[in-house]
């Protein structure tokens, strides 16, 4: 019987013709995430595996923004489940996915949303969206394994700005790098990222993979041990008076007055 809709918690599955699976996350407008979100995605990517119906997959979100990464703040109300070792455990879990991924990015990629776009083969952005690594400006070391994702999307010294500054990329200068691998206005979004998953699935399934798995090499292995390494830090820095105030500026909507303590 065709599979006409499938969840996994708030992310949901479905059909959408030329052997394409749309995967969308449902927790608007912002879509933080936590450990429950990253392994319901992983389990979601892990059942798109054993489906031969499915051949590629659009990752997409509802509601303004793409994923706002975790909510430090508290501002989505969700007290969030896990630390952050569980959630990188998950998070291992969709590099080790076999089914390509196109992530059609609207609004907001910000701290891990960035790392979750590019956690994705490609990324389909319109010119409205806005890609951040704004880690450094919360006090934080980078995660979800930006720490070699980054680098092989963009560069080594572009990866090196994006993170060092925390500063936003829009959809324009993210096409110009690389970062967006095609750009579309929001009402097409989707519809263009389906394209290029389409255009994907058109190929011979085994032989995808078989490239995937090749040009992908040993990614699940280098996001493991890179997440163990940005863990390390992560727990450090959570420990300055760095961070506290990274994040009360955050909250508070303001520039933050960084002592290096």
């Amino acid at each position: 019987m065709p599979v006409t809709r499938k969840t996994f918690g708030d992310v949901s599955i479905y059909p959408n013709g030329d052997f394409v699976a749309t995967v969308e996350i449902g927790r608007p407008p912002d879509n933080f995430f936590d450990t429950e979100l990253i392994s319901s995605l992983a389990d979601a990517y892990e059942w798109l595996d054993e489906q031969p119906e499915f051949r590629a997959a659009v990752l997409c979100s509802d509601g303004k923004h793409f994923c706002a990464g975790a909510d430090f703040t508290g501002r989505s109300g969700r007290p969030g489940r896990g630390g952050a070792r569980e959630l990188y455990a998950a998070a291992a879990r969709l590099f080790e996915a076999q089914t390509p991924v196109v992530a059609a990015v609207q609004g907001a990629a910000v701290g891990g949303g960035l790392g979750l776009a590019c956690a994705a083969d490609f990324r389909v952005a319109s010119p409205q969206a806005r890609f951040s690594a704004n880690f450094a400006r919360l006090g934080l070391h980078h995660g979800f394994a930006l720490t070699v994702t980054l680098p092989a999307i963009i560069g080594e010294q572009r990866a090196r700005d994006l993170l060092y500054t925390g500063r936003r990329v829009g959809g324009e200068e993210a096409s110009r790098i690389g970062l967006a691998d095609r750009l579309a206005e929001p009402e097409n979004l989707r519809a263009a990222a389906h394209e290029l998953a389409a255009e994907i699935a058109a190929g011979a399934p085994l032989a995808v993979r078989s490239i995937r798995q090749t040009m992908r090499g040993t990614l699940a292995d280098q996001a493991r041990a890179a997440m163990d390494r940005e863990l390390t830090e992560q727990d450090r820095l959570r420990q300055t008076a760095d961070f506290a105030e990274g994040i009360r500026a955050s909250a508070e909507r303001r520039p933050p007055r960084f002592e290096a303590r």
